[in-house]
């Protein structure tokens, strides 16, 4: 299933499949998420979901669903 991504503040949209790494999405599209530990635990890539909702992109993928709206946090507290 393809699923249409948008990146925000950056107001990029990208298409990619469902179950793709929210990493390997956001590098395709242009676009650095800092990492530290990729197993969730450190937070250093937590972005919001278009509800505000945050999530660790190093353990996440996209979802099955037709868009799929992230929000790269500009403030990184770790």
């Amino acid at each position: 299933m393809t699923v249409q991504v948008h990146f925000l503040p950056d107001d990029i949209i990208i298409e990619a499949e469902a179950g793709e790494p929210i990493l390997e999405v956001a590098d395709r599209a242009g676009l650095f998420i800092p990492t530290g530990c990729m197993m969730g635990a450190c937070h250093a890539c937590e972005v919001e979901l278009e509800d505000g909702t945050p999530i660790c992109s190093c353990i996440s993928a996209i979802p099955e669903q037709d868009k799929f709206v992230i929000n790269l946090i500009d403030e990184v507290i770790w």
